[in-house]
């Protein structure tokens, strides 16, 4: 779960779950709350799923923040959501075997503010310095660690998760 700033293009990582419910889904927008009212964030848009029930609403007027919901089956119209879902998917998660949970939250929770300029979206193929390099650098110098770890490891308690549930 993400929120972004149509405004300044400012991401906040939330967290992921394999089974996301409307009380997960409330928690997040809870521990964000006063960040997001911080910053001046005044609409929350979002689709209609049924995770985003009454208390979801609840939290964000709490804060002052008004939420509009997207239309029926019309995936432009939150498109900066949509693009950021799938220029992590191309850049960043296709590219690394994601061991459990934890792993998936703390490459996320890296692609996020390394990748994206202190918080806030690059696109594809820009010409800032840290795009791509940081990522790569660390990514590149932990998969080794990551690779012996799970090998000496002869059971986990988590399963990869699919990572459409970010």
């Amino acid at each position: 779960m993400f929120f972004i700033a149509h405004g300044n293009r400012r991401v906040w990582f939330a967290g992921s779950t394999a089974n996301p419910n409307g009380a997960w889904v409330t928690q997040q927008a809870r521990n964000l709350g006063f960040d997001l009212s911080d910053q001046g964030v005044r609409i929350l848009i979002r689709d209609r799923d049924s995770k985003y029930s009454g208390p979801f609403d609840q939290v964000s007027h709490s804060e002052g923040i008004r939420t509009v919901k997207t239309p029926v089956r019309a995936p432009k119209a939150n498109a900066m959501a949509e693009r950021f879902v799938r220029t992590v998917r191309v850049e960043c998660l296709d590219w690394l075997p994601i061991l459990n949970r934890r792993h998936l939250e703390r490459v996320l929770r890296i692609y996020v503010t390394t990748t994206t300029a202190r918080g806030r979206i690059v696109p594809s193929g820009s010409d800032h310095p840290n795009a791509t390099s940081d990522l790569s650098d660390h990514l590149s110098a932990r998969s080794g660690a990551a690779t012996d770890s799970a090998a000496s490891s002869t059971s986990t308690t988590e399963q990869p998760l699919d990572a459409r549930h970010e």
